[in-house]
């Protein structure tokens, strides 16, 4: 009993190919993309996009993040500047210094005090990611 030495043993499992580490994909200060940019993680704009974003996952636009063109994805979470349409099939958070001018579709709208969104806005859980052509 005493002094006897169990003999653990540790088993370390790696990940399994289904749980990847997430990733995400950045668009940087000082970084200009045109064009569409579509995929299944998320995204960070910091720079400028001048085009559409098409994501099944959330996409976030920070202070410094400038987008012009139509947004669609899972989430949103929006602190810069966005001019074009918005669909966040879940949720959509505008930050303080959001600045929003287009229409917006989302299931769950937060508006933080401060926040500017000039356009119309329309609620509801039947909201999906399905490419519209107007919002």
């Amino acid at each position: 009993m005493f002094g006897r030495k169990k003999n653990k043993s540790e088993v370390v499992v790696p990940p399994a190919d289904n749980q990847a580490v997430p990733a995400i994909n950045m668009v940087s200060e000082n970084t200009v993309i045109q064009g569409l940019i579509t995929g299944s993680d998320d995204i960070r704009v910091s720079g400028k996009v001048d085009g559409e974003i098409e994501i099944t996952a959330k996409c976030i636009v920070s202070a410094s993040g400038t987008v012009i063109g139509n947004i669609n994805s899972k989430d949103a979470d929006i602190a810069g500047k966005v001019e074009g349409h918005v669909v966040s099939a879940n949720r959509l958070i505008l930050r303080q210094s959001a600045h929003v001018t287009g229409d917006i579709k989302t299931n769950v709208l937060l508006i933080e005090e401060g926040a500017k969104f000039d356009g119309a806005c329309r609620m509801g859980s039947t909201i999906s990611l399905e490419k519209e052509s107007e919002v």
